[in-house]
């Protein structure tokens, strides 16, 4: 329960034990909108010719902040959050306004997808963001942006290649670029997105390889929205000259990150769970954690409601060594799990968490730390040892993942209390009063 800047994270596994387990059925959980795919959705349809009207929107502080952005430049709008729906009247790749000042928040999407389609653009857009995200990457995409053609003039620090700057846009100046992901794969959707708007076939050439499913569901999409990117056998992207995204009518899938957390429940409390409209076929790399559930002992299927996840036969499942570099944003899902496996578990792949929301790798060793959990920590890896975790108040450090990932440790064990769990709201504002209704369903009475 949510007491002022407190969160009291239920514990339930006891009572489930004493109540003999739950019953056949699953627990069934509904999550908003992808925020990864709203996002991109916002861009697309601002960028192609017509009104697109797009559905299952995800309201959240993140995706609020790009559509506020999108209307400052002037694209008209109809927004229903109650309907979910959001209707934009795209220019065909034109903005309305030559000059606009935009504020993303903490949204990182909206930060590197908007730099890029207002950098390549033509105009004058000064551009700030949060304290949180001034102190995010920004630099690879910048840098890339300068190079294509753009002025970028830096504010409060002009050493620093970080918001606050203004671009002064003048189009593509060249044909093909090169951009290094290994700090965030957003770089090259961001690019690849604006792509189209090149007069002449433009090339991407890429420096590492992390986020690449985040990439294919960039190209997905902007398949759906007309326009096709070709992947090139050194690795590059070509985008062919003369193509145009085209509005259409688009349903935006369920958040498979939100869903995790769910879906981590059922090792954890030795339940099943369905996670509504959630399946395989999900545009979002986070699927592939369902995978490292199974190595974990619980049972996958794919019914028409959604995927249903079984849990292992016995209530015991064993710590794994996986690299998570595909599903990094579960890798605080899989910490908060750990300390319950039988065996130790160590998360490999994941070094450019460090550079998000917070320093996740560090988060997560702190705070297990101060449950008396044993943690070594590694630039990119975090080896965790099984252990009882002790009454402790969660730090979140204004990151979302770690307000709700850490959540799943107090279902187990009792006395742990999240700190600002509104932080939350970036991308699932009333994810702990889904947990309450969750909590309260588990322990109703069961049916004979």
């Amino acid at each position: 329960m949510i007491h002022e800047d407190t969160y009291a994270v239920p514990c339930l596994y006891d009572k489930i034990c004493k109540k003999g387990g739950t019953s056949q059925s699953p627990l069934s959980v509904q999550v908003p909108g992808s925020k990864s795919i709203t996002n991109r959705a916002l861009l697309l349809a601002t960028l192609a010719e017509g009104v697109s009207t797009l559905r299952g929107v995800l309201f959240s502080d993140d995706s609020r902040h790009f559509l506020k952005c999108i209307q400052d430049l002037g694209f008209q709008t109809q927004v229903s959050e109650a309907e979910r729906i959001i209707r934009i009247h795209g220019q065909g790749g034109a903005i309305p306004l030559s000059e606009a000042s935009l504020y993303v928040g903490s949204a990182g999407t909206a930060a590197r997808f908007l730099t890029a389609f207002l950098g390549l653009s033509h105009g004058i857009y000064h551009m700030d963001a949060s304290e949180q995200m001034r102190r995010r990457p920004m630099a690879p995409l910048l840098s890339s942006l300068k190079e294509l053609g753009c002025q970028v003039i830096y504010g409060e620090n002009p050493c620093r290649e970080s918001f606050p700057f203004t671009l002064a846009s003048h189009g593509f100046q060249k044909d093909n670029i090169s951009i290094n992901i290994d700090e965030s794969s957003q770089f090259l959707s961001a690019l690849l997105i604006a792509s189209c708007l090149c007069d002449r076939d433009f090339t991407t050439y890429i420096q590492g390889t992390h986020g690449m499913a985040y990439i294919e569901m960039t190209r997905q999409m902007m398949s759906r929205f007309g326009v096709e990117v070709l992947k090139n056998s050194d690795g590059s992207f070509l985008t062919k000259a003369g193509q145009h995204y085209q509005a259409m009518d688009y349903s935006i899938e369920p958040d498979v990150s939100a869903a995790c957390y769910f879906y981590a429940m059922c090792p954890l409390l030795h339940i099943p769970v369905r996670v509504e409209q959630v399946h395989f076929q999900s545009l979002q790399g986070d699927v592939g954690f369902l995978s490292i559930l199974e190595q974990m002992g619980c049972q996958v299927s794919d019914t028409p409601q959604g995927i249903l996840l079984d849990p292992p036969k016995s209530k015991n499942f064993p710590g794994i060594t996986v690299d998570m570099s595909t599903c990094s944003d579960q890798a605080i899902t899989l910490a908060a799990m750990a300390p319950f496996a039988d065996t130790p578990t160590t998360i490999t792949g994941i070094g450019h968490i460090r550079l998000q929301e917070s320093d996740r790798i560090a988060a997560i060793a702190g705070e297990l730390a101060k449950m008396g959990i044993r943690c070594e920590e590694h630039q990119d890896a975090i080896t965790i040892y099984p252990g009882l975790p002790k009454p402790s108040m969660v730090e979140t450090y204004q990151d979302h993942r770690m307000a709700m990932g850490f959540s799943l440790i107090g279902l187990r064990s009792p006395g742990i209390l999240i700190h600002n769990p509104g932080c939350c709201a970036k991308t699932f504002e009333n994810y702990f009063s889904v947990l309450d209704q969750v909590a309260q369903e588990l322990m109703l009475p069961q049916a004979h």
